[in-house]
């Protein structure tokens, strides 16, 4: 029969390398540990240790079942502090964004676990719609998306306005609407959605349609957009996220937009789910590192306060 505390004994002896030590360390006497151990080999019926006098070695099997039992109580460990729904400072946090925001916040979430070191952070890039499935599934307990889809097992709360950036090549000297159709328009997914906001914003007069605009490339990977940028193949639309923690931006220069447009941004998770804590805690301290690295004062409540999308409130 599995015993936990078998393999508890083993991983002392194997770490202190005495006998007399782990039955000190464990409060047991020698001929305890060494049932324990004999009642593991039998268990798996391998021999784990071949003794040379008041010394031993490990078999192969040994130091197999060593790893495995480490493996087990770590797992056993964090399985136990993730079940604390209360705790901020372990546990699993399981995330899904697209890159547009990922490619700053995943970097954060790594920092935040160093410090908190009881924390898993798994996160997953992916776009909208796979998001939503993967959440759906749960597969991750919470999702980050640009665009909100009905559905009556989830849940939509407005967590974040990311600036959009209107990116051209550093040699760039134009701004009209003409040069920017004369320079060429380069896409990702949900390019053709940022574009359209900017220029319809910022050209109430001028601009009908991105369609007009000669599109000089694609890809599906937003952190590599501005690539195509930097060799002066055409313009683009990202999130200042995306702008700011790209390997080009100095081959690159942002427009100035006489009116400022925001990709927002939503917390998706199930309906009727309570996120444990340490999940609001982490959302929250990057928001409020983020808005000060933006605006350097407290942003609007109505930008950055938790709320329910306008459009049907929770999809």
């Amino acid at each position: 029969m599995f015993n936990a505390q078998y393999f508890k004994t083993f991983i002392t002896l194997v770490e202190t390398g005495s006998f007399t030590h782990t039955a000190h360390k464990l409060e047991m006497t020698q001929p305890g540990v060494s049932q324990h151990i004999r009642k593991l080999e039998h268990y798996l019926d391998k021999t784990l240790l071949r003794r040379h006098g008041r010394r031993f070695t490990l078999t192969e099997a040994g130091r197999r079942a060593y790893d495995y039992a480490i493996r087990l109580f770590a797992e056993h460990e964090q399985f136990r502090h993730g079940l604390d729904d209360e705790s901020l400072s372990s546990g699993d946090c399981r995330v899904a964004s697209p890159s547009s925001i990922g490619l700053m916040f995943y970097p954060f979430a790594l920092g935040y676990q160093q410090v908190n070191t009881g924390l898993t952070i798994n996160y997953n890039f992916a776009f909208n719609a796979e998001i939503v499935q993967d959440v759906l599934a749960g597969r991750h307990d919470l999702g980050i998306v640009t665009d909100i889809t009905r559905h009556p097992d989830l849940e939509y709360e407005l967590w974040h306005h990311e600036p959009l950036c209107l990116v051209v090549p550093a040699d760039f000297r134009g701004n009209s609407i003409n040069e920017l159709l004369s320079l060429g328009f380069l896409n990702y997914f949900d390019g053709v959605n940022n574009a359209s906001q900017v220029l319809r914003d910022n050209y109430p007069d001028e601009f009908r349609s991105i369609s007009y605009f000669p599109q000089k490339g694609y890809t599906n990977d937003v952190a590599v957009v501005l690539d195509a940028v930097a060799r002066g193949l055409g313009f683009t639309v990202v999130s200042r996220a995306v702008l700011e923690t790209s390997p080009w931006q100095r081959q690159v220069q942002e427009v100035p937009l006489s009116v400022p447009v925001y990709e927002s941004l939503y917390v998706l998770t199930r309906r009727g789910v309570e996120l444990p804590r340490r999940y609001r805690q982490l959302l929250d301290e990057f928001r409020e590192q983020r808005r000060n690295a933006l605006y350097g004062y407290e942003a609007p409540a109505d930008m950055y306060g938790y709320e329910t999308p306008a459009e049907g409130g929770n999809a």
